[in-house]
């Protein structure tokens, strides 16, 4: 099953980086406020569905474009083109998240990068990898030193003074905060240890589903802003390694209770 996810998520990537060339005429529209799905995002999103469904047909899918086509107890989660926005500015972050769910528990999971040719992948219990290499989170002890990613609010602000309100109590304490613009691959980055930790609030099952599994078979740890497990249905996320979860969430949960 991740050989079938590599392979739709490279299938994705290939269509992706052969749009980058012809950015000012592709068909655009808008979701919601802020929020856009282009012609690369639909059709990224049908090769994935092609090859899935090519395999396993009595799968379930739960795709960000066409929504939900139902299935037996497997349950594809696809964000075809996470950092569409990034995408059609140019701006090179931007990924193809695919993530299997068994009985509603993670499985599997891909991320892949199609400029940096990255891909991050993960099954439950064997661990997380990049390109075919063991990955694990960072050894950072405190929040000392690290380097930490979030999202900022763009389309729902009701609780932007919080979030800022978070932000302003986090910044003192690290040696820096990165707004790369897709969660996933800052999910996957956390995974490898690039990033010491990552939080978000808002974000969608496919935005989150494959970086969540990557992140735990890293050896870190993900919960939602106050500290459970109900991230996937809140939106609202908090990755990072052991010790640094230790220390970012209580400074993170006050804003957010």
């Amino acid at each position: 099953m991740n050989n079938i996810a590599v392979r739709a998520a490279r299938n994705a990537g290939n269509i992706i980086v052969r749009s980058l060339d012809r950015l000012d005429s592709l068909d655009v529209s808008t979701k919601d406020h802020h929020d856009y799905v282009s012609e690369v995002d639909r059709q990224a999103e049908q090769a994935i569905i092609d090859v899935i469904k090519g395999a396993y047909p009595s799968h379930a899918i739960l795709a960000e474009e066409s929504g939900l086509h139902e299935g037996d107890e497997y349950q594809w989660v696809i964000d075809p083109l996470d950092g569409t926005t990034n995408f059609l500015h140019g701006f090179p972050q931007f990924a193809v998240s695919i993530a299997l769910l068994h009985n509603n528990q993670l499985d599997q999971a891909v991320i892949y990068d199609p400029l940096r040719q990255e891909l991050f992948t993960a099954s439950r219990g064997r661990g997380a990898r990049l390109n075919n290499r063991r990955i694990r989170v960072s050894a950072a002890r405190s929040l000392d030193n690290t380097l930490i990613g979030t999202g900022f609010p763009y389309k729902n602000f009701r609780r932007i003074d919080a979030y800022m309100d978070a932000f302003k109590a986090l910044l003192p304490k690290v040696a820096g905060v990165r707004r790369p613009g897709s969660a996933a691959l800052d999910l996957a980055y956390v995974a490898a240890g690039r990033l010491d930790g990552f939080w978000e609030m808002n974000l969608q099952p496919w935005d989150i589903a494959a970086g969540v599994l990557l992140v735990q078979e890293a050896g870190g740890l993900v919960t939602d802003l106050k500290g459970g497990h109900e991230f996937m249905a809140s939106g609202d996320v908090v990755a990072a390694n052991p010790k640094v979860m230790r220390a970012l969430l209580p400074l993170l949960r006050p804003h957010f209770i």
